[in-house]
C-alpha cells in the first residue's frame, strides 16, 4: 500500500519591486486595496504610514525600505496592502502589521521538492532566505525583523 497523502503547503507569492516574497497562507490575515491616504508619512523610509484596519492602527512597512533601499509606493491600482499575523513575543501589543506590495499577490501550492535552498546573493536585513521555486528565485521574509520594525513604528506614534 502506498501513502497517498501529500504534504502541500498553501502559500502566497507577493510581488515587490525587485523580488517576490513567499509566505504561507496562515501568515496572512487579509489582502486589501492600497490606500494612498495612509496616515503618518513623516517616519523612517521603511514606514509607509499607518492603516486603519478593523479598529486598529497598523504600521505599514515598505519592504524595499526595510531592506535599505528606497521605499517604492505602487502605481495607482497596482499595489495592495498585505496584513500579516504576528507571532512574536509582542503579539499582544502588535497582533498585525502590514506591508505594501507592488502588484496583486497570487496563490501557490507547494510540494517540498518544488523548493530548493540557494545561496543568498543579495540578502537584505528584511530577508530571511532566498529559495528556488521551480526555477525562479523567491525570498522568505524575516518576519521577526518586520515585527520589530512595526513595534518601533508604534513607539514613534
Amino acid at each position: 500500500m502506498t501513502d497517498t497523502t501529500t504534504k502541500t503547503l498553501p502559500c502566497v507569492l507577493i510581488p515587490m519591486t525587485d523580488r517576490q516574497l513567499l509566505l504561507p497562507n496562515v501568515s496572512i490575515a487579509e489582502v486589501v486595496d492600497h490606500n494612498t491616504d495612509l496616515e503618518g508619512h513623516d517616519g523612517p523610509s521603511w514606514l509607509a504610514g499607518f492603516l486603519e484596519w478593523r479598529g486598529l492602527q497598523l504600521p505599514v512597512i515598505s519592504y524595499e525600505g526595510a531592506n535599505g533601499q528606497s521605499a517604492v509606493m505602487p502605481g495607482t491600482g497596482r499595489g495592495r496592502v498585505v496584513v500579516l499575523n504576528t507571532i512574536g513575543p509582542s503579539h499582544d501589543r502588535l497582533p498585525f502589521l502590514a506591508i505594501i506590495t507592488q502588484g496583486i499577490p497570487s496563490q501557490a501550492r507547494l510540494e517540498p521538492e518544488q523548493v530548493q535552498g540557494t545561496e543568498d546573493t543579495s540578502k537584505g536585513p528584511a530577508d530571511l532566505m532566498q529559495v528556488d521555486l521551480e526555477g525562479e528565485p523567491v525570498w522568505i521574509p524575516d518576519l521577526e525583523y518586520l515585527e520589530n520594525l512595526g513595534l518601533q513604528a508604534l513607539d514613534r506614534g
